[in-house]
């Protein structure tokens, strides 16, 4: 469904990525108080935002980027896509 969707302006189409279902001791946690995940994958990005004086400002993330986002958020687009402007995105994983 998300892989003809091309995000308008400055938004951009991430999939979350599965979270952890150890923790760092060892312990399984179960389904039912694992929270979402608030890393995903760049799927698309919209061609940047206008500013005051109509110039396109380019994008920073693009595709296959790895990002922290904030807990809520963007707009959830299914069970494991969201769609945000790229200002909710709180940082670049580097690989």
């Amino acid at each position: 469904m998300f892989k003809n969707l091309k995000p308008l302006a400055d938004r951009v189409l991430v999939k979350r990525l599965e979270s952890e279902s150890k923790s760092a001791g060892g312990i399984i946690i179960p389904d039912a108080a694992k929270e979402r995940a608030q890393t995903g994958e760049v799927i698309a990005v919209g061609a940047g935002r206008i500013d005051a004086n109509g110039n396109v400002v380019p994008m920073h993330v693009k595709v296959g980027d790895i990002v922290y986002f904030g807990k809520y958020s963007g707009t959830e687009a299914g069970d494991d896509h969201i769609i945000m402007r790229e200002e909710d995105i709180l940082g670049i994983v580097e690989k």
